[in-house]
């Protein structure tokens, strides 16, 4: 059920206008209705309750008891259309910002969230955005705890742009980074790939198909936590956004200096995806996702991983794909269902504007 702006807290000042106007920017009376009546209730339940100030304030100490390090992380997030399937630009915030910490094996605490909004977004569309992305930040078990409000003239900011930065805590002895990558470790996705992507183009193409294509977008710090409990050795973790697994795996092969090597028909993508890659012209190793990784793990460790995440209900697809080798170093190399091998290069270009 969408929110309806008449149950909000306090709703007279905002039912005097149900499309966001300049004054809603102003800093003034109108602005602080807004955040008020809107913003605040709908995070409430995902942050104690605090006086509003300029700042929010961190308890270091409470933070760094539950590992050695921080981490921290910033997005923006100005994805078309702002509403899709299976998701829309709120909840697309949280889980962008909560995996980017996730893949470093941190545990997400805290998250900033700011708005830009356009003059004349509605109020039940921005209603509808903020209770979204204050229901993922509960699902995820972070807490929104400070933000900002800025209006723009009609015809400058395409309905509302959010930015958002992340903290989260990194325990003792995990330590997933490019460089650890050793030939042997195992390449491992949590499920099929290019459901984001293509259900953005599908949407903004008017295509239909027999089944429909939802985006995969989701909070993966528990999918990334329950791996770590098995295999706190994992060498590396990388969410697959803009780009696709063919962008993680170049970075990847290029910080370590090692090639790659994927087993194409092993890379798990759904048939309706597969199918409008094809119709589009686009490799599905390339589409963007926003609620899938890869993995890279020593080979002896490698079964245990795979069977916890195929236990967890966002990896219930996961799969072995590929491995780290000596041969061309800083190289991708696909071998395909024929038994050739082509390299997987980086994007050219931007396939899919607007995706995150």
């Amino acid at each position: 059920m969408y929110p309806n702006i008449s149950q909000f807290v306090c709703p007279l000042p905002l039912r005097r206008y149900p499309q966001i106007v300049m004054g809603h920017g102003s800093g003034g009376q109108m602005m602080n209705e807004l955040i008020q009546h809107l913003f605040a209730p709908a995070f409430a339940a995902t942050a104690q309750p605090a006086p509003l100030s300029d700042a929010a304030v961190l308890d270091l100490n409470g933070l760094l008891a539950q590992g050695g390090r921080l981490a921290m992380s910033a997005d923006s997030f100005v994805v078309s259309p702002a509403i899709f399937p299976g998701g829309d630009i709120g909840s697309l915030a949280v889980h962008g910002t909560v995996n980017d910490l996730a893949m470093m094996g941190a545990q997400p605490c805290y998250l900033s969230a700011s708005f830009i909004l356009e003059e004349g977004l509605p109020m039940e569309t921005l209603g509808r955005i903020v209770e979204s992305m204050a229901g993922a930040a509960r699902a995820a078990g972070v807490r929104v705890i400070t933000g900002d409000t800025k209006v723009v003239e009609r015809g400058h900011g395409d309905g509302l742009y959010i930015n958002t930065n992340g903290v989260g805590v990194i325990p003792a002895g995990i330590n997933p980074a490019p460089h650890r990558l050793s030939p042997g470790d195992l390449l491992l996705v949590n499920g099929t790939l290019g459901d984001h992507g293509v259900a953005i183009m599908s949407l903004r193409a008017g295509l239909q198909f027999e089944t429909e294509i939802v985006s995969d977008s989701a909070s993966l710090n528990g999918l990334t936590a329950a791996m770590l409990e098995v295999c706190p050795d994992i060498h590396a973790m990388r969410d697959l956004t803009r780009g696709g697994l063919a962008a993680a795996a170049n970075e990847l092969a290029q910080a370590a200096d090692v090639g790659l090597e994927i087993d194409e028909p092993a890379v798990p993508v759904q048939p309706a995806v597969e199918s409008a890659c094809e119709m589009l012209g686009l490799d599905p190793l390339h589409v963007a996702n926003e609620g899938k990784l890869v993995a890279v793990v020593p080979a002896e460790a490698a079964q245990a991983v795979l069977a916890v995440m195929q236990s967890h209900p966002l990896g219930l697809h996961a799969a072995i794909i590929g491995q780290v080798v000596t041969a061309h170093p800083g190289v991708v190399v696909g071998r395909t269902m024929i038994g050739s091998q082509r390299v997987i290069d980086l994007p050219a270009g931007e396939l899919l504007p607007r995706i995150c």
